[in-house]
């Protein structure tokens, strides 16, 4: 993983840095390996992420074969200057 420091700015790469960390799901898996974890409590966590998979792969099949609408696009406001606006 790779992050360009620009102008000196290191702040910024930091930024970036951790947005990207998270993004990859490293800073969840360092968090765990931080303190032993009893395998009741992995059971359990890993139990409550496959009820999550299912749930999620349920809900999508549902909306694929039409029996639950799709959610709505957000709807975005205008920004000032984007031209989208009628003068």
């Amino acid at each position: 993983m790779q992050v360009l420091v620009r102008d000196n700015n290191i702040d910024q790469a930091l930024r970036v840095l951790k947005r990207k960390l998270q993004r990859e799901g490293i800073m969840r898996e360092v968090k765990r390996h931080t303190a032993y974890e009893k395998p009741s409590e992995r059971r359990i966590r890993e139990k409550a992420t496959a009820v999550r998979r299912a749930r999620k792969a349920a809900l999508k099949q549902a909306r694929h074969e039409g029996l639950i609408a799709a959610p709505r696009p957000k709807s975005r406001p205008l920004r000032a200057g984007s031209g989208g606006a009628a003068r």
